[in-house]
């Protein structure tokens, strides 16, 4: 439900004045508007109403079993069963709700095991047993957190990933077995470390391996690979730690057929896939300057599986493009499979072959089966279909970082309409994306609110900054120590890069961001003078509060992204955008959730009364319900719209359509905007 704090809306009608005389370019029979204004068939229901979001994928016996959102029901997530003969049934209704938060940011929710699926439900974040013709059962019990699930046959058994609250203070992280059938407290197998992931077992149900970590690192910086015997009573012997003299993210381990441990690690900058031989020896798969992996902010990732004995089905990223490749074991070539992806994720062997969960640069996406040197879809969601006249193209970009030297990359995206020129004297306006994490990444996939804003005649930039993934390890800790400096100078210098080309109005530059997003659009504001306009959506203005309040997860990421405090210092203060609002003159919107348990609610109606009060133009909209960042489909529409009109106000044009109009406070200080280039 919507709650409104700073001024709400005004119902608007903002289409087009057809009595009003439209200038027409005689040549083209475009119309010539201003740049914003433009009339677009995709609308903000396009971007959030579909049910597409596909998260996991697994393959049991006939048939693959995924995680699907429902947009009709606020965003739920429900279970699908596809089997191989393309029959689409419900497995697990949406209403049901499956998410694991093991980690905060869960991952890896359910498992099939013959008839039987289990699952953990959002609510209370217990496992449970579907089987047919049965009710629930919950196994787990209250308080307690399971995710990335694996059988182990011979005990009757699952293994998972445990994370206790049931106690005050942190919760404590272990691996447990479960009996499959009825509810039980679980043998704790493995414990004493901060986290754990990816328990795998043996082809012959002999050995359990794992990866854990210990505070300060997260998952993509330090992390131990073990294993252990497993007793046929589901037991686990004395942990071997593998590879103790490697430094470096282990991920991804996995058995080949024959029981080889395979697995992703940096140890040379990239993530690459090594093995371990029967004799004990470390051998490299494939020598790419590519990532096989991606930041384990969520568990579950699989980015290789085995087709066979001999060959392996594998995505990297490789200078910000997607591919997908088989590797020979035998002889070491590698071919490219015949299809232009943007991103594949979920890559699994299935009974009939490897699948996997891709997004093309286009609209299409779906699950996938590879096919020789090709690939077949199997599974598509049901998706507006979009003109490809209105698709606005990615342009790869790249720049030299002034600070330190190092190339810095992005996705540049054009306005593009079949129907609408601009005035020959005008450039458009920027809005410069800035992802989270802020160990995320841009990617090609083809995005709708991109589309939303290039359609209407904005153009796009999307950021892949110092910290982002995809470019090696090195790329991914040049933001170590200089978080709220480093990818700030980056966005100042991408915005003036596209100024100097030409290409965007040096005028009309907006930043947007969610979460760790948020905090670059803050300090962008706060410290430079370069933008016009920023958007935030929950986002963090208080390190030291963000360092009291953070779970568990996080607690040690801040001592690697900003440095690791000395008593008294004032790292903290001084690169917290909330202490420096004086310098903050430029309009903002500010949108958060009411139970975000990251950013407290408190912090953006600060800054937004602050700004109030000094006659600085700005706007705060708050969603009951909702939590770090928006997730129901309602509430990320109704936010997109405001936006639209937000810039709308900002920069002087009116949008199309019929909207609702922000009520900006302090509108009257707005600058008065030439849509001529400056």
């Amino acid at each position: 439900m919507f709650a409104l704090f700073a001024g709400g809306f005004i119902l608007a009608c903002g289409q087009k004045n057809t009595d009003e005389k439209q200038a027409v370019d005689q040549r083209s029979g475009r119309l010539i508007e201003d740049y914003g204004s433009w009339i677009s068939t995709i609308s903000a229901e396009d971007v959030y109403g579909p049910s597409d979001r596909i998260g996991v994928l697994q393959s049991v016996d006939e048939a693959l079993y995924f995680s699907l959102s429902d947009s009709e029901n606020e965003g739920k997530v429900g279970i699908k069963r596809l089997a191989l003969k393309g029959e689409l049934t419900e497995a697990v209704s949406a209403q049901f709700d499956v998410k694991t938060r093991v980690h905060e940011y869960g991952g890896a929710p359910l498992l099939g095991i013959g008839n039987s699926l289990f699952a953990v439900k959002r609510d209370d974040q217990r496992l449970y047993r579907f089987a047919p013709n049965q009710e629930p059962v919950a196994l787990t019990p209250n308080g307690t957190r399971h995710a990335d699930c694996v059988s182990y046959p011979k005990g009757s058994r699952l293994v998972c990933v445990r994370e206790d609250h049931r106690q005050p203070g942190t919760p404590t992280s272990s691996l447990v077995s479960l009996n499959l059938n009825f509810k039980n407290e679980g043998q704790t197998l493995i414990s004493g470390q901060d986290f754990y992931a990816s328990p795998r077992v043996s082809p012959d149900n002999s050995q359990l391996a794992w990866v854990s970590w210990q505070h300060p690192n997260m998952p993509w910086d330090i992390t131990q690979l073990w294993v252990a015997d497993l007793t046929p009573a589901g037991d686990v012997g004395e942990p071997k730690q593998l590879l103790a003299g490697h430094s470096g993210s282990i991920t991804q381990p996995l058995y080949s057929p024959s029981g080889e441990l395979y697995f992703i690690a940096d140890f040379d900058n990239w993530w690459n896939i090594y093995r371990i031989t029967a004799e004990g020896t470390l051998e490299k798969v494939l020598q790419e300057s590519a990532e096989f992996a991606v930041p384990d902010w969520m568990m579950g990732n699989h980015n290789y599986a085995f087709e066979s004995e001999d060959t392996i089905i594998a995505s990297y990223k490789s200078k910000g493009k997607t591919e997908l490749v088989r590797i020979d074991l035998d002889s070491g070539l590698v071919s490219t499979i015949a299809a232009e992806f943007a991103d594949v994720r979920q890559v699994i062997k299935g009974s009939d072959g490897v699948y996997f969960v891709g997004n093309k640069a286009t609209p299409e996406k779906g699950i996938y089966r590879v096919k020789g040197r090709g690939v077949e879809l199997v599974y598509a969601p049901q998706l507006p279909v979009v003109d490809p006249n209105y698709i606005a193209r990615a342009q790869t970009i790249s720049f030299t970082s002034a600070a330190c030297d190092t190339p810095v990359h992005g996705y540049y995206y054009g306005p593009r309409n079949p129907n609408y020129l601009s005035p020959s004297d005008q450039r458009p306006p920027l809005l410069l994306m800035m992802h989270g994490g802020p160990t995320a990444s841009a990617s090609l996939s083809f995005r709708r609110d991109i589309q939303f804003w290039t359609s209407r005649g904005f153009a796009v930039l999307d950021l892949n900054y110092r910290g982002s993934s995809g470019f090696g390890r090195d790329y991914r800790r040049s933001l170590y120590g200089l978080w709220g400096q480093a990818d700030v100078e980056d966005a100042v210098q991408a915005a003036n890069y596209l100024v100097e080309r030409g290409w965007v109005d040096g005028k009309k530059l907006a930043i947007r961001g969610s979460s760790a997003g948020g905090f670059t659009v803050l300090s962008a504001l706060a410290f430079y003078d370069t933008f016009s306009a920023g958007v935030v959506y929950s986002g963090i203005s208080d390190l030291d509060s963000l360092d009291k309040l953070t779970h568990k997860f996080e607690q040690g990421y801040l001592d690697q992204l900003v440095g690791d405090l000395k008593p008294g210092s004032s790292v903290y203060r001084d690169r917290s955008p909330l202490y420096h609002l004086e310098q903050l003159t430029e309009p903002l919107l500010l949108i958060r959730g009411l139970d975000d348990p990251i950013v407290p609610p408190d912090q953006s109606l600060s800054i937004f009364y602050t700004l109030k009060s000094r006659g600085v133009p700005s706007a705060l909209l708050s969603y009951e319900d909702e939590g770090h960042g928006l997730q129901k489909p309602a509430n990320q529409i109704a936010a997109l719209e405001a936006e639209l009109s937000f810039y709308g106000q900002v920069f002087g044009f009116k949008p199309a359509g019929n909207i609702q109009t922000l009520t900006l406070n302090n509108s009257e200080h707005l600058p008065v905007m030439d849509p001529q280039v400056r």
